[in-house]
């Protein structure tokens, strides 16, 4: 019979489809799988509407063969099947979807999403076998009809149609894989091995048995006897018929038919995490879209989480079809941490149905899943303190980034997630646990910086505050002080650093002493700046410290935290904090200081430069000089 044209620009869009449209080879199984069950559903559905012809799902199946000697794969259903006619209209005219066509004839007798699951949209997946395959022969014979037809093609040269012979109704379509060469290992796709893996992972769910012969060994008997007259044994091979595919989700039954329990389990063996995940979110929604969720909450981070090599997303699956092994766009990056299943069929997907169009129903998803998310978060903190401390632990720091993220424009979402360490109670709290025990005469939210809990509690210019009664939130992390600036306050009270150089918690008759100390200091306070030449931007009387002899503080809007963590960042001209050195009048070394500067200036400034080395070290901050702090020292001790 002569060779037919395709009923398209052919070689050019041929080439296009196999070359540009599929990102991987490895997707024509799953578009050559969805094809064989949407010819399953057709005939299903044409079945169920004819009274006459009864029907059972459990008889339906997919098969895949493989023939690594003759390099032949072929994917046989038991589906409606094609007619002369079909194959002409579905396989000669590229881009023509005869599914698309079923899909629409449906919708317009508005018939059960129940009934059918119809898959194929746009008429190219078929082609994607040329990916991998010289040479495609399709084989088929149609639901009511007594004749086979068979369509051979090797590309966009053209087609044949034949009659053929065929026992039962449905397709066998054969591929004719490929030679390996340098660049390519189509070989791959003749091992069973793959074969599984690739169902596994893009058409696990197709609910109908996608079956394997799968080669297997076993211990048999052997007429052989050892020495105390046993039959020895031997291991033979033999090949088994299996299904490889799941069929039904986990994420499309009901809460009555798998528990909490089961889908911990699914987690485990999916996610490789020994570990529960300490929150699972099922969800099925219906409304403007329709979709169905699993999502889980991990306990512990995975080692590359804060990297950049990190990957955030979940599956996104159509009619039981892996469309993203990772889709970004479902998940906001604060949540980035939550891995999981979306499953829907009202997406509108792309023609290689690798990637999504820009797309109103993914975008109403991801906010019901982040709303989601967030409610779960919130019931763990409420029910499970315990369990959330331990999720904050892995994943604190990305909800913090999430405060600091565009702005700061998710702050409100985000702030009754944040825990931080009580000074007063010694251990973690939200902020508004912070805010519901704050005494009624308390302006602020205290809080300080630091490298640790045990260095955050000694600072001396936390003993004003802790004088006071009120608590101070301890910050151990990097960012902690950027997040304060961010969310600037909580509930009405503004977040104040114990660091800046004025807290206002002196009573009026202690201001008033604050001033007249500062007069009466004022010339010696100058010198001191002075002597220090430049490092701090004033020398002052403290007002917050009571035991200890100095401390620094910043003003301005860089603080000492913040200035460290520039330090950590390449380049040059970083911002540097306005540094304020503060003096305890009332102690002895401020006596000593004092007296030096009446009578002896060189002593006065050496006194100055050690009690600033002092308050650098109590900061955190490093001397410029240790070497000069150290002869400082041992000159005034001899």
């Amino acid at each position: 019979m002569a060779k037919r044209q395709f009923k398209a620009e052919s070689k050019k869009l041929l080439d296009m489809m196999i070359n540009s449209v599929y990102t991987h080879k490895e997707i024509f199984l799953r578009e050559l799988i969805s094809n064989a069950s949407d010819a399953i559903d057709k005939l299903i559905y044409v079945t169920l509407t004819n009274r006459k012809a009864g029907v059972n799902r459990s008889d339906f199946f997919i098969k895949i063969d493989v023939d690594k000697e003759n390099r032949l794969l072929t994917i046989t259903d038991n589906g409606i099947g094609m007619t002369d006619a079909d194959l002409e209209s579905n396989l000669g005219v590229i881009a023509r979807s005869g599914s698309l066509d079923f899909k629409s004839e449906l919708d317009e007798k508005k018939a059960k999403k129940t009934d059918i699951d119809i898959i194929g949209q746009f008429g190219v997946g078929f082609y994607s076998a040329f990916m991998v395959s010289d040479n495609v022969t399709v084989i088929t014979k149609a639901h009511g009809s007594d004749k086979a037809f068979r369509w051979t093609s090797n590309g966009a040269d053209g087609y044949t149609i034949t009659p053929d012979e065929r026992d039962t109704v449905g397709t066998s379509i054969i591929l004719k894989i490929k030679e390996d060469s340098e660049e390519e290992n189509y070989s791959e796709f003749l091992e069973t091995y793959r074969l599984q893996g690739l169902i596994k992972k893009y058409s696990d769910y197709i609910r109908y048995p996608i079956r394997m012969d799968i080669q297997k060994s076993r211990s048999v008997e052997t007429d052989e006897t050892d020495e105390d007259g046993n039959k020895k044994t031997k291991y033979e091979s033999y090949t088994e018929e299996e299904t490889v595919n799941s069929m039904v989700p986990i994420w499309q039954r009901t809460k009555k038919e798998v528990s909490d329990e089961e889908c911990v389990e699914f987690y485990k063996e999916k996610y490789f995490d020994m570990e529960d995940p300490v929150g699972v979110i099922r969800i099925s929604a219906e409304g403007e879209v329709m979709y169905k969720a699993l999502l889980f909450i991990p306990g512990k981070a995975p080692f590359d989480f804060y990297t950049r090599e990190f990957k955030k997303g979940l599956q996104l699956y159509s009619n039981g079809v892996m469309i993203m092994e990772k889709c970004e766009d479902i998940l906001p990056d604060y949540f980035r941490f939550v891995v999981g299943v979306v499953d829907s069929d009202d997406l509108s997907l792309n023609i290689s149905r690798e990637l999504l169009q820009h797309d109103r129903q993914l975008k109403i998803i991801a906010k019901h899943i982040e709303k989601r998310v967030r409610e779960e978060l919130l019931k763990l903190l409420e029910n499970d303190r315990e369990k959330y401390e331990k999720f904050y632990a892995a994943f604190g720091r990305q909800l913090k980034y999430g405060v600091l993220a565009d702005y700061g424009i998710n702050k409100s979402s985000l702030e009754d997630l944040l825990l931080f360490h009580s000074s007063n109670e010694n251990r973690l709290v939200t902020l508004k646990e912070y805010r519901e025990k704050m005494p009624e005469d308390q302006k602020n939210i205290y809080f300080a910086c630091g490298d640790s809990i045990a260095k955050i509690n000694a600072l001396p210019q936390a003993e004003q505050v802790k004088e006071k009664g009120y608590d101070m939130l301890c910050m151990t992390d990097e960012e902690d002080e950027f997040v304060t600036t961010m969310l600037r306050e909580y509930d009405s009270k503004s977040f104040l650093s114990v660091n800046e150089a004025d807290l206002g918690l002196e009573s009026e008759e202690e201001k008033e002493e604050l001033e007249k100390k500062t007069q009466e200091n004022k010339e010696l306070l100058d010198f001191v700046k002075e002597t220090l030449n430049g490092a701090i931007v004033e020398a002052k009387i403290s007002n917050k410290l009571k035991s200890h002899a100095v401390c620094l503080v910043s003003a301005g809007g860089v603080s000492l935290e913040m200035e460290k963590y520039f330090e950590l960042l390449p380049g040059e001209d970083k911002p540097k904090a306005e540094r304020v050195l503060e003096l305890n009048a009332a102690h002895a070394s401020f006596t000593a200081l004092k007296n030096a500067f009446k009578k002896d200036k060189e002593k006065a400034a050496k006194y100055a430069e050690v009690l600033y080395a002092q308050a650098l070290l109590i900061a955190g901050l490093p001397l410029e000089d240790p070497a000069r702090y150290t002869e400082l020292v041992t000159s005034l001790i001899v």
